[in-house]
């Protein structure tokens, strides 16, 4: 249950984030094996190695959003605005990032093909964040977030380019 990792990212040092998490998870009643941070894209991600998973991640890894959330919210006057950091418990976050991933193009294909607005189911502004990541790189695809609250949700919307080409060689009309 111990980690020898103290390092320091960003200017922040990991083993005080370790620490509070060892803490949240002792007063839980959780075991765990190892807490193991990690860079990815910028970001470090708190890698949590539980037998006891499912009482940490909950109902569609709603625990673990709000663990997630009650970590930050701790640190967030200590942390540098640019030190982006997430937990994770035995890969889910991973696995949940390209699932969602293989759903945006997935959705965009159908978008793309049936020529017509899917909306998608709704999900929380991580999750839509990364929805919005995976598609901005197709040029005939966009998105948008409507919605409010626990509603919040994706639509993906097919773009013609040659009548977003055309539009773009419109010359605009002057303001009256």
């Amino acid at each position: 249950m111990t980690n020898d990792t103290a390092d320091v990212s960003h200017g922040v040092d990991n083993s005080k984030i370790i620490a509070l998490i060892e803490g949240l998870l002792k007063s839980l009643g959780v075991s765990y094996s190892s807490i193991t941070p990690s860079e990815v894209a910028g970001s470090t991600i708190f890698s949590i190695v539980s037998t006891e998973s499912p009482l940490l991640i909950g109902n569609h890894g709603e625990t673990l959003q709000a663990l997630n959330h009650l970590v930050k919210r701790m640190f967030e006057d200590t942390l540098p605005k640019e030190v982006h950091f997430s937990i994770d418990v035995n890969g889910y976050q991973t696995r949940r990032i390209k699932s969602l991933e293989d759903q945006a193009r997935l959705v965009a294909e159908r978008a793309r093909t049936f020529r017509y607005d899917i909306e998608m189911s709704p999900m929380s502004s991580y999750e839509r964040m990364i929805i919005h990541s995976t598609l901005k790189a197709m040029p005939d695809i966009e998105t948008s977030s409507q919605g409010e609250g626990t509603m919040r949700h994706i639509v993906v919307r097919y773009i013609d380019p040659s009548s977003a080409k055309a539009a773009e060689d419109k010359p605009a009309t002057p303001e009256v």
